[in-house]
């Protein structure tokens, strides 16, 4: 977790990367061994994670991320790494560290955002799928996560989809040169006993596995569906004696709200990864074959504004008589082209004048950082004297033509 681990230096104002000066725009986080910033060079925008030299004046933990990251680099849902470099510091001082792809809104920012009242299913597919992807390819390739966690999963406004972070605690299986692993509420039994034995300054029979991680997602889902934060209750006696129950407990209180078939569907899949014994946890690639991944969910209008995409919504913009009158219509297309191109380089814009979306307008941009601006100053304008509504739109169904009735 990022937190007050150690005195930092002062925030690098720039970083030299390549031949290149990159401005920091932002510290997005901060460890015990590591800090990781925006920047961005004038063109692009990317995050540095900068690791501090350890006690002992070795670079273990840069190297370790550095050296799984290299090895599972080009798969959609792990996080791009673009390069290492060193940076040297007005004092001297030389740090490791990795230019790595920039991303959004993480899971942990989205549960703050819903607090005690759960996400939308199709955000919790959604995410639950991109996860399971990416522990399906990582597991293949022999490799334990070790760390999931909500502050782990992040959003990708450009490939619309979450993507894993921060692979310092990763290992390869039945190598595990690790002693503590995981995060206090996301950890698995059996690394709750091995960190326990650790501490005792005594070594377990047997490494943990990849099951580890089929645990937090377990957790991390339970936490989407409920809207609360289940750090007390995994700790508590009830849950060690009967996890099971528990789980029908939250699922019964907010089956409510959603319809019943997917419910069981979801409460099945996260019972199956939050089995006390590792050996029969459900594996990533068997989890994605469970019926819930086969329904489809349309995003609710919260979701939609909670995820960044190049494509952006404009709603409580267009009079209907302007959609009839050919002449009107062309003129609004050509004024909100005009106003869309103040934030950056616009691709396409749609205005249907029939349901789905009738009247609402789609802005393409080039990137999700020309949309993400463009909403930040288009939100509240006036445009007809009515105030502009904005919300973002997935590109995916965009593209395909697609246009959600959205739910409410």
């Amino acid at each position: 977790e990022f937190g007050n681990g150690c005195l930092w230096l002062q925030i690098p104002v720039v970083f030299e990367i390549y031949g290149k000066i990159w401005n920091v725009q932002a510290r997005l986080g901060q460890g015990v061994s590591a800090s990781v910033y925006r920047v961005n060079s004038g063109r692009a925008s990317s995050a540095v994670k900068e690791f501090q030299v350890d006690a002992q004046g070795g670079d273990y933990g840069f190297l370790k991320e550095s050296s799984v990251l290299e090895k599972i680099q080009g798969y959609k849902n792990i996080v791009t790494l673009y390069g290492m470099f060193t940076s040297h510091n007005p004092f001297g001082v030389a740090t490791h560290c990795l230019l790595l792809e920039l991303l959004d809104v993480s899971v942990s920012e989205l549960l703050a955002r819903v607090s005690n009242q759960g996400h939308s299913m199709w955000l919790i597919q959604h995410c639950a799928r991109d996860v399971l992807e990416a522990l399906s390819y990582l597991h293949r390739e022999g490799y334990v996560h070790a760390d999931l966690k909500p502050r782990n999963i992040l959003w990708s406004a450009d490939d619309e989809c979450f993507k894993l972070i921060d692979f310092g605690l990763s290992f390869k299986e039945g190598y595990q040169d690790v002693k503590y692993i995981q995060t206090d509420g996301y950890r698995a039994p059996e690394a709750e006993l091995q960190n326990s034995l650790a501490q005792a300054g005594l070594e377990s029979d047997s490494g943990c596995t990849t099951a580890v991680d089929l645990w937090s997602l377990g957790i991390i889902l339970l936490e989407m569906f409920s809207g609360i934060k289940l750090k007390e209750t995994v700790k508590s006696q009830e849950w060690k004696d009967n996890s099971s129950a528990i789980v029908d407990h939250i699922f019964s209180s907010n089956a409510v709200v959603y319809p019943a078939i997917p419910v069981f569907h979801l409460r099945d899949l996260i019972k199956s990864m939050l089995h006390n014994d590792p050996k029969l946890r459900s594996t990533a690639e068997a989890a994605l074959i469970n019926p819930f991944f086969s329904i489809p969910f349309a995003p609710h209008i919260e979701d939609l504004v909670l995820l960044p995409t190049p494509v952006l919504r404009l709603l409580n913009v267009i009079d209907d008589n302007h959609l009839y009158n050919e002449d009107e219509y062309e003129d609004v297309i050509e004024d909100m082209k005009e106003e869309c191109q103040k934030y950056g380089k616009v691709v396409s814009l749609l205005i249907p004048k029939e349901n789905p979306g009738k009247g609402q307008v789609f802005v393409e941009y080039a990137n999700a950082g020309d949309s993400k601006e463009a909403q930040r100053l288009l939100t509240g304008r006036t445009f007809d004297d009515k105030f502009v509504v904005t919300t973002f739109y997935p590109l995916s169904a965009y593209k395909r033509g697609y246009l959600y009735q959205t739910v409410q």
